[in-house]
């Protein structure tokens, strides 16, 4: 029996995109770049968790509004965090199953391993 699935709000479809974008895209550079500073001893003034955290939102707010603007211009921007017809699962699902994909979260996790290693 096939289902037949509602559509999202397309505010609650929104905030899942952007929630993606920023955790999945934002954070890990934002994180590895904190882990850089650390190891040249510049952390001066403030907490890093916030510096990360602001960081990635206002990645995400520029990576989705660039894209919007300028559509042919997608670096970072990845539009199946928008389909309103995906689950949140399969919209994680979708984004691992790319080939780029696997080459970012490998490059991603090896460098936030050595850097985490080294700042130790």
């Amino acid at each position: 029996m096939p289902f037949i699935t509602a559509r999202k709000p397309a505010p609650f479809n929104w905030l899942e995109g952007f929630v993606l974008t920023t955790v999945l895209q934002g954070f890990p550079i934002f994180a590895a770049a904190s882990l850089m500073v650390k190891l040249l001893g510049a952390s001066h003034g403030g907490s890093h968790v916030v510096t990360i955290t602001l960081a990635s939102i206002f990645y995400s707010v520029f990576v989705i509004a660039a894209a919007s603007a300028f559509p042919k211009v997608r670096s970072g921007y990845e539009a199946g965090f928008f389909d309103a017809g995906l689950s949140f699962s399969e919209k994680i699902a979708y984004w691992r199953a790319k080939p780029a994909t696997s080459m970012q979260l490998m490059a991603s996790v090896l460098l936030l391993s050595l850097l985490a290693t080294i700042v130790g």
